[in-house]
């Protein structure tokens, strides 16, 4: 399909790219219900991996099937499906073209509890070539003594992506020893990590809905100071998405844990009124009923296409 005018102006703002990593980023952009609009809606499956199979998919035992969720995307017209390596391999003959795929190249699990997170390479770059793949995914966690060579693994892995025409889709968790619980979704965190993934290079960008909570001493002063508005999440929205580059990177929020309908709603229409690009959201699609499921994205999607 032809470039929409929105399309074309966030292309503009990715001009140091190669027309590979351009023809992905368009393909995943002018895929689905939001076609054309510039925001995305995209359905990641990573939490059998980084929670343990029956807390995420005994809730709704179909999702135990890879090709659940593989399914669940393209019938509900999401942007993407992300998934790492097995999850991808087990469906990727199946649904080659019938949806974008990001291929997670990070993961870790929660059976070791350590303050210094860092998750291990499980896929690479040429995995994500072989299986058909549209970008990559990677998880950064800022705040964990891990996270400069967290830092240092993205880099080369976004240098061989991009010559290879896949853009990077990139997961930014704050989290580790140098944070509290609360900090980990507070508005300067989250408005910084943004700002790190920017800084990296990531092509999108995931974070959590931001808190009113102001983590750092040093932020708090700025924020009071001029005024900085954290009153409504689309506030913290905006704020988030003035730091990814003043708007000039694709920056969508994660649906967090399973909540009713009506609150996944009011979250995103929020998300939205604060000039979010999208969303992706997991746990609170596939551990739904299909039906219900299906409703949900779909109501999710008319909140970005009217915003």
């Amino acid at each position: 399909m032809a470039l929409s005018d929105r399309v074309k102006q966030i292309m503009s703002w990715y001009g140091s790219d190669n027309p590979g990593v351009k023809a992905n980023l368009v393909r995943m952009m002018n895929h689905g219900t939001l076609a054309g609009t510039g925001k995305m809606v995209i359905l990641p499956v990573d939490q059998g991996f980084e929670h343990g199979p029956a807390r995420s998919f005994q809730p709704n035992p179909d999702s135990y099937d890879p090709d659940y969720h593989a399914q669940l995307a393209v019938d509900a017209g999401c942007n993407a499906y992300a998934a790492p390596l097995g999850f991808i391999e087990a469906v990727a003959d199946r649904y080659a073209g019938q949806i974008p795929l990001i291929l997670k190249l990070n993961n870790s699990d929660t059976l070791a509890k350590i303050d210094q997170p860092c998750s291990a390479l499980t896929g690479s770059v040429e995995d994500a070539l072989r299986l058909g793949c549209s970008a990559i995914g990677y998880t950064i966690y800022p705040g964990s003594g891990q996270r400069n060579t967290m830092y240092e693994y993205l880099r080369e892995l976004i240098l061989e992506a991009k010559s290879h025409g896949l853009p990077t889709v990139l997961w930014a968790y704050p989290r580790g020893a140098g944070i509290s619980k609360d900090g980990e979704t507070a508005v300067d965190v989250a408005a910084y990590a943004a700002q790190i993934s920017a800084q990296l290079g990531a092509h999108v960008i995931k974070i959590k809905p931001p808190k009113a909570h102001i983590e750092q001493a040093e932020a708090k002063k700025v924020f009071e100071k001029f005024g900085i508005k954290t009153d409504t999440l689309a506030d913290r929205t905006r704020h988030c998405v003035q730091s990814a580059f003043n708007g000039k990177r694709i920056i969508i929020f994660s649906g967090g844990e399973a909540k009713g309908s009506d609150e996944v709603i009011a979250e995103v229409k929020e998300l939205a009124k604060g000039g979010a690009f999208g969303s992706i959201m997991g746990r609170n699609a596939f551990q739904r009923p299909r039906a219900e499921a299906l409703k949900l994205l779909g109501d999710v999607m008319n909140v970005f296409k009217t915003a």
